[in-house]
């Protein structure tokens, strides 16, 4: 988390984009956007922009790779190039191989594996634009996707990102507030609950009591995206059932 500080991102509890701190931006989900995938999901949060697919379950190669009472589960994010300002490297990064391992053990708490002995299941996540938040976003776009994809799960997972400007913890960090706020904080939960989370992760000048007001926000905002989860999938299978 950079250092600099930025003034005006923060004034009479009015964020510089409109929000309150304790509001999420505008949230748009779809699911099945891709034929080829066995599953596939597109998620909207302000202006970051995300596909995730998923391929299988199928047989995993190398076979010395394989589990013999579960299946192994591998994500892969990626950044187009064209998702930011500066034209990004195809190339894979330190910073996307990271973010790749922390999608995969946001997503195997909920993925019943053991259904699936020495198979894969492969989760893609293509940011295709990126305003802030594009890992808690990837890992909202893979649940849904695996959801799509019909592996069974005991949940859905959520994520979303709270932050510290000036002295206000805020939901849903956004661009200019990723690049000049005090401090990150990335949560996943299943079905919006905070008592089930499967990714806590902190970065920059924060306190205790900081920490805990922003999972009251995450789970706020881990909710909303749950709410709108249910809805994508109930809109594409309707006459499905609950």
């Amino acid at each position: 988390m950079p250092q600099k500080q930025k003034e005006g991102l923060l004034e009479d509890g009015v964020r510089i984009d409109g929000r309150t701190p304790t509001d999420m931006r505008e949230v748009n989900m779809e699911v099945g956007v891709l034929n080829n995938p066995d599953g596939s999901a597109y998620v909207e949060v302000g202006n970051t922009r995300i596909i995730a697919a998923v391929k299988g379950p199928k047989e995993l190669h190398p076979r010395h790779l394989q589990e013999a009472d579960k299946a192994v589960l591998q994500a892969k994010y990626r950044m187009a190039p064209f998702s930011v300002d500066d034209r990004m490297s195809p190339k894979p990064s330190r910073r996307s191989r990271e973010i790749s391992l922390v999608t995969k053990r946001a997503l195997e708490p909920v993925v019943k594996l053991e259904e699936f002995p020495k198979l894969a299941i492969n989760v893609f996540v293509e940011v295709l634009e990126a305003d802030a938040s594009t890992r808690v976003t990837g890992i909202t776009a893979a649940s849904l996707a695996l959801a799509d994809a019909g592996i069974p799960m005991r949940g859905l997972v959520q994520a979303c990102a709270v932050g510290k400007l000036e002295d206000t913890m805020v939901l849903d960090v956004a661009g200019e507030e990723d690049a000049y706020g005090k401090a990150d904080i990335p949560v996943a939960t299943i079905n919006g609950s905070i008592d089930e989370v499967t990714l806590l992760q902190m970065d920059g000048d924060i306190t205790a009591e900081d920490v805990r007001e922003g999972l009251k926000l995450a789970e706020k905002g881990n909710k909303e995206l749950f709410k709108a989860q249910k809805k994508a999938l109930k809109e594409a299978y309707k006459g499905g059932g609950n």
